[in-house]
Order: C-alpha cells, then sequence, then structure tokens
C-alpha cells in the first residue's frame, strides 16, 4: 500500500512538470483592446425566427497581424449567440436584438474566450442593440420626410413644363406644388394615424451580411 502511494506521489509529480514545462513553451501573441474586425455572418440572424440562446457564427474577413506573425488568418471563425431579443410593439416600437460574441477559434484549434462590441452602425441602442425603428416620433419623422419628397418631386415636375412648351413652366409649377403639398399632407396624416397602432419593424441580419465589431478586451492567442 505504501508502495502504491508513493508511486502514484511520483507520477503526479512527473505530470505536473512536463504540463508546467509545456505551458512555459506555449508563445502568445496580443491583439490588443481597439482592435477592429470585419465579421462575415454564416448564418441569418432575425428577431422573426431567432431565439434567446441561438448560436451563430462568423468568419473573419481581414487577418490579424502583430508585427510579421499572422496570429488570426482570413477565416478564422468566431461563435456567438443572440444575447437578448425585445419584440416589436405598437407605436411603431420596433424589436431590438442583442448579440453575444463568445469565442474564437485559433489556427491551432484553441477555442479562446474574446469580447467585442458592434461599431459602425448606426441604428444602435446605447447598450448596443440593434434596431430599425426606435418608435412613434422616429415613424412621424419618417413621414414628413417622404411628405417633402413627395412636394419636391410635384415642383420639378411642373418645372419640366418649360422643356415642352417654353414659359408653360410658370403655369405648371405652383399647381404641381400645391397638388404635392395637398398629396403630401394626406400621406403624412393617414401614415401617422396607421403608426399609432402599427408594430415597428423587425431586425434582420442576411447570411452573408458584415458586421464591424472591436475588442473591448485584449486577447492572447497561442502561436505555437
Amino acid at each position: 500500500m505504501r508502495f502504491l502511494i508513493t508511486f502514484l506521489a511520483i507520477l503526479s509529480m512527473t505530470i505536473n512538470t512536463t504540463f508546467a514545462a509545456y505551458r512555459a513553451d506555449v508563445k502568445t501573441v496580443r491583439i490588443p483592446t481597439g482592435t477592429k474586425l470585419s465579421l462575415q455572418l454564416l448564418q441569418t440572424v432575425s428577431t422573426i425566427s431567432g431565439q434567446e440562446g441561438s448560436s451563430f457564427n462568423l468568419m473573419l474577413l481581414n487577418e490579424q497581424r502583430v508585427g510579421n506573425v499572422t496570429v488570426l488568418p482570413t477565416g478564422s471563425v468566431i461563435r456567438g449567440c443572440v444575447k437578448q431579443i425585445k419584440p416589436a410593439k405598437r407605436l411603431s416600437r420596433g424589436a431590438v436584438l442583442y448579440l453575444d460574441f463568445d469565442h474564437v477559434v485559433t489556427p491551432t484549434g484553441r477555442q479562446l474566450p474574446i469580447c467585442l462590441g458592434v461599431y459602425g452602425i448606426k441604428k444602435t441602442t446605447y447598450d448596443g442593440g440593434l434596431y430599425e425603428t426606435l418608435g412613434y416620433g422616429q415613424a412621424v419623422q419618417d413621414n414628413w420626410t417622404k411628405t417633402c419628397d413627395i412636394t419636391t418631386v410635384s415642383t420639378n415636375f411642373g418645372r419640366r413644363a418649360k422643356n415642352c412648351i417654353p414659359g408653360a413652366q410658370y403655369i405648371t409649377t405652383p399647381i404641381c406644388a400645391l397638388g404635392g403639398a395637398i398629396g403630401g399632407g394626406f400621406y403624412f396624416l393617414g401614415d401617422s394615424v396607421a403608426d399609432l397602432f402599427k408594430k415597428g419593424e423587425e431586425v434582420t441580419l442576411t447570411k452573408g451580411s458584415v458586421i464591424n465589431v472591436m475588442l473591448t478586451q485584449p486577447i492572447d492567442v497561442p502561436v505555437n
């Protein structure tokens, strides 16, 4: 019995020593905080069909080099999941999609935790969610923009009458402008009332779309 205990102790020390030597021999290269990555979605992610916890994969498009060392080559896989979905509601309040980037698979097959934040997308909430429509205020603003566009197009149409009959634009321009203003006004009122009862838009990130992200914490990648 004493012999068996001694043997196991020696074996344990040998394994620990070997493992420590192996770890000491591992070389890592650090990718710093703030590094920007371009990722391509390998699956469609949507607030319509997705669920919280649903996983997705992305492919790195811009290789990461530190000095002369390629740390993460193009094609490296980054895995993530849907962190949270806020469903679309009435008053034109759109759905909000939150993504969580979990880990990156290195060329040596290691899975390393990674902390990323989405950047460069205008329709992003203060806490990092992705959306298409915020609510009724934005819907009314969009309706007003379309109303102005209708009036502008109608006015320009009236001005082009001079190409057919010289001087005709002095008659057609105000008539078309008035018609555009009236038509745009009806559009504005109608859509603004409808937006009170309509749900906002869903968020869909299609397969193949590119997401720009930034490292929020450095990552040490083994290179041997």
